[in-house]
Formats: C-alpha cells, sequence, structure tokens
C-alpha cells in the first residue's frame, strides 16, 4: 500500500472517535473499502467500546469482511 493509502487509512481511524455516530459509520464503511489490516485494531476497539449499537455491529462487520480478504490473499 502506497504512504498516501495509508494517511487515507489513518485519517478514516482517526474519524472513529467523531462525536456524530453518522461520521463515525461512514469512517468505518470507508476502512472497509481499503481493507487494510492496519484497521482492524481500531475497528475492534470500537466494537468494545462504541456508545452506538450500530457502530458497534458496522464495526465488528468490517473487521471481518477485512480478516476474510486477508486470509484469502493469504491462500492464493
Amino acid at each position: 500500500m502506497t504512504s498516501a493509502s495509508k494517511r487515507i487509512v489513518t485519517y478514516h481511524i482517526a474519524r472513529l472517535q467523531d462525536k456524530n455516530p453518522q461520521v463515525r459509520l461512514k469512517a468505518i464503511s470507508e476502512l472497509t473499502l481499503l481493507a487494510d489490516p492496519d484497521a482492524l485494531d481500531a475497528l475492534r476497539s470500537v466494537f468494545e467500546t462504541d456508545p452506538d449499537l450500530e457502530v458497534r455491529k458496522a464495526a465488528q462487520e468490517a473487521g471481518r469482511t477485512i480478516f476474510l480478504k486477508m486470509k484469502q490473499e493469504d491462500d492464493k
């Protein structure tokens, strides 16, 4: 992944701390599309601690999706 891509991932990880749950959901959506394993720890933290149920569900699904993509890459 390029340094520009890493900066984008870092930006979206930071957005996971936003007060607005809609911003957090959008960040999770973007992290899912980027599928960078560096996001997994942050997504796990959101899943474990976020006060919003929808955000927690989205973080769980995003983590699962990224993990499965990583596994598929390893199996190739």
